[in-house]
């Protein structure tokens, strides 16, 4: 499932649980959804970056610069204490947005 094929407002939480974890720059943030989905989710750059810098101007998220696993200069973005509690309040919403569906599709016909 590409980037912007994902359900609104999922790409946003996603890059907040990949924060989660403490600061990574945004190949990071790729590479960590493909893995945690086992592939079935490939965010494109066309998409991530917009999504980033959304988050940031939101104040989810704040930037620094810092070198890369292989040695490069990137860009980091770490979550704020603002975006840490919106992920709080997303991952419950979420929750409950899913435990409905779940209901309604296993729904038998009247």
């Amino acid at each position: 499932m590409a980037g912007s094929d994902l359900y609104t407002g999922s790409l946003d939480l996603i890059v907040l649980k990949a924060l989660s974890w403490g600061p990574m720059h945004g190949y990071a943030i790729g590479r960590w959804i493909r893995q945690s989905s086992s592939d079935a989710l490939t965010v494109q750059e066309g998409a991530l970056y917009p999504a980033l810098h959304r988050l940031e101007r939101k104040g989810y998220l704040e930037e620094e610069w810092g070198l890369t696993e292989t040695n490069r200069e990137a860009k980091f973005y770490r979550l704020t204490t603002e975006g840490r509690a919106h992920l709080k309040r997303e991952i419950v919403r979420w929750q409950n947005h899913a435990r409905v569906m779940t209901a309604v599709l296993a729904a038998s016909r009247p």
